[in-house]
């Protein structure tokens, strides 16, 4: 018994070092993903959330390397932990009174380790049982022997690690990233706007359709009709690879991506393939400006490659919508939202959907 209690609250010490340790570390890859959390929940604009991310992966740091220390170890550093998964506690039961238990992945972990609201809650108390029972047997400093400059340090070793590894380009304010967007578009799912098309056989080697993505025997759709023609949102997007593109004239494929997104490299691919089915419009891609060097990587997995513009973090989210999700994909008619994907969840992009929508049927 003697031994529980002499290696028992070093055990813990190290837990609670290894649990925040990795949640800080999982919210990193990617940080857009601990950002937008901030944004969704109403807690901070696109211009701000930034930096509220970043203080909170280098506080979780900072407590699970103090928490291996000795200097105000019960004064200071077990109190403030405590205090702070209680609040996390809060936020999961406000979230599963609003949401669900079991709905969604609370982000405690990142993207790394999904999990629901009831398991971090579960998590998080269990992690204050321990530390009041660490709080309780462990030892520190004598009274005068403290120094709180090591807190301190530790802390900003923490932030000025965050903010140097994870740099990012401050936004010049939140009013000018939504005036960028004009929201006039509307996701139009009615017969009327999805009018019939006429479709011409191609001999197989036929290379003179220029707009065909796959020079087969794929039929060329020559369109009809079509909805009337409306400013969409997508607009003031102009240029993808140096080529100047009008997303609002005919129909074209808009996907937002992230570079480092394995369910958006999917996606990418599952369009390629589709195009050697049927006749696609044009795909154009817009990228989050996040590991931009990934892109060339991203279309090797998607074995493909499509016109692409890399846009700021705050605007692509609020173009793509704050609630929305990658990868989203946008099927657009002389502007007007013919059919929108978005996320992993409900709406997540269906391929055999999406050939019948493509397909008029």
């Amino acid at each position: 018994m003697s031994k529980l209690k002499k290696y028992l609250p070093w055990g813990i010490r190290i837990f609670i070092f290894l649990m925040f340790m990795l949640s800080g570390i999982a919210k990193m890859f990617p940080i857009w993903a601990f950002e937008k959390q901030f944004v969704d929940l109403g807690f901070a604009s696109w211009c701000n959330a930034p930096y509220f991310a970043r203080f909170i992966i280098a506080l979780e740091i900072a407590i699970g390397i103090g928490i291996l220390q000795p200097h105000f170890l019960k004064r200071f550093v077990i109190p403030v932990t405590v205090v702070l998964l209680a609040a996390f506690c809060v936020h999961l039961t406000m979230q599963m009174i609003a949401h669900g238990a079991m709905s969604g992945n609370c982000g405690c972990f990142g993207q790394l380790i999904p999990m629901t609201p009831l398991e971090a809650f579960i998590k998080n108390v269990v992690c204050i049982a321990l530390l009041l029972y660490l709080y309780k047997h462990v030892n520190e400093k004598e009274k005068g022997q403290n120094n709180f400059i090591y807190i301190i340090v530790i802390y900003l070793a923490s932030a000025l690690f965050m903010f140097v590894f994870f740099p990012f380009s401050p936004c010049k304010s939140t009013e000018k990233v939504v005036s960028e967007i004009s929201l006039t578009d509307t996701v139009t799912n009615s017969p009327e706007a999805i009018d019939t098309t006429k479709t011409v056989a191609v001999k197989p080697g036929n290379t003179d359709n220029k707009d065909a993505s796959i020079k087969d025997s794929t039929p060329i759709v020559v369109e009809e009709k079509g909805p009337p023609k409306i400013k969409s949102r997508y607009s003031s997007v102009t240029t993808f690879s140096h080529k100047k593109v009008d997303l609002d004239t005919g129909k074209k494929i808009l996907c937002f991506f992230a570079p480092g997104c394995d369910h958006c490299q999917h996606t990418a691919k599952q369009l390629h393939d589709l195009a050697k089915k049927i006749h696609l419009p044009p795909v154009y891609v817009i990228f989050m400006n996040e590991e931009t060097e990934k892109i060339p990587e991203f279309f090797k997995i998607a074995e493909c490659t499509f016109p692409y513009y890399i846009m700021e973090v705050p605007t692509f989210w609020n173009m793509l919508g704050s609630n929305a999700d990658t990868p989203g994909v946008l099927y657009l008619w002389n502007g007007n939202t013919i059919k929108f994907y978005e996320g992993l969840e409900a709406n997540e992009f269906n391929v055999q959907e999406f050939e019948k929508v493509i397909s008029n049927k």
